[in-house]
């Protein structure tokens, strides 16, 4: 890309947007950030940013923010494990991505970068880290989220291979570090246990990214991410940074799904996002690995180890006041 007007961002008061925001400024990049009326703008405090008001399943409103700029990246998402009206989840992950893809061919746009995820990938059955060469079908997906980012990114294919939709597709994997205002679900872990509130853990693992290296590895379609790690090793790492004992007791998903059932029919009726969830302990059955060797040995990406990011989480909630 060169910079010439410019670059929209959608979500870009949300975590991983905040960041492509000023992964953007700080190439030179000028950037119209798109947020909703209600969205906290937090985020994007003391940036040289240009607003524009819109939901992103709007068509005129997207219309209208796309004038006059040649590049898009779309980072709105909604990312939850549980939502009382998986429905609205569906409708922005998908109907929104939709809008946009088609603002953007009305509109001539050069280059548009979908920011979709490493849900949509599928998992080696050896328990090996996977790459980007097999997706996942929406049938076998857990959850609404998962099923709702297979769904959008193979509309966005599709207008790709359909309509020459000039987009490219990037797959962040489990992103950690400042501004997780909401937070995310790994954010609250990292929460949950540096305030001493998880006694135990299960056999999971993830593969974790500092935000700010996925924000700058934004591009092509590759997997960004950076270690595979253990929950386990993950709470202990944690711990390490607020002086706690990390958790010993590892539990067993069996007894944790009707409290995880309960969890959710309370959620149901109070509107609260229950910490544990029914796709959360159906995900937690496999190592969600992943490489992110294509886009090390073709983009030169490279992520700074894990144990960053949690730090910087760590000090980004604790100055937010999430720690107690």
């Amino acid at each position: 890309m060169t910079a010439a007007g410019p670059v929209v961002v959608t979500g870009a008061t949300g975590f991983v947007g905040s960041g492509i925001v000023r992964a953007f400024l700080a190439t030179g990049y000028p950037v119209r950030a798109l947020v909703r009326a209600a969205s906290p703008l937090a985020n994007l405090a003391g940036l040289e940013v240009e607003s524009a008001c819109a939901d992103i399943c709007d068509r005129d409103a997207v219309a209208r923010a796309m004038a006059g700029v040649r590049h898009v990246v779309h980072a709105a998402a909604d990312y939850r494990l549980w939502a009382r009206d998986p429905d609205a989840l569906v409708r922005t992950n998908v109907e929104g991505t939709r809008t946009v893809m088609e603002a953007a061919l009305r509109a001539g746009i050069e280059r548009v970068v979908y920011t979709s995820s490493v849900a949509t990938l599928a998992l080696r059955p050896d328990g090996e880290a996977a790459d980007e060469t097999v997706q996942l079908a929406a049938t076998a997906a857990v959850g609404a989220y998962k099923r709702s980012k297979i769904v959008a990114e193979q509309l966005v294919q599709t207008m790709i291979a359909r309509d020459a939709l000039p987009a490219v597709i990037v797959n962040p994997s489990t992103p950690v570090g400042p501004r997780d205002i909401r937070p995310t679900p790994t954010g609250r872990i990292i929460v949950e246990a540096a305030s001493g509130h998880m006694p135990g853990f299960l056999d999971v693992g993830l593969n974790i990214v500092h935000v700010d290296d996925v924000a700058a590895g934004i591009g092509e379609r590759y997997i960004l991410g950076g270690d595979n790690v253990l929950l386990e090793h993950m709470l202990r790492d944690i711990a390490g940074l607020v002086g706690r004992r990390p958790p010993r007791l590892k539990l067993m998903r069996g007894p944790l799904y009707p409290i995880a059932a309960a969890a959710e029919i309370i959620a149901a009726m109070t509107g609260r996002e229950p910490f544990l969830t029914l796709d959360g302990l159906r995900m937690s059955r496999h190592h969600m690995f992943f490489t992110s060797a294509k886009a090390e040995r073709e983009l030169g990406f490279n992520s700074r180890p894990y144990a960053e990011g949690l730090r910087d989480a760590v000090d980004w909630f604790r100055r937010a006041g999430y720690l107690r």
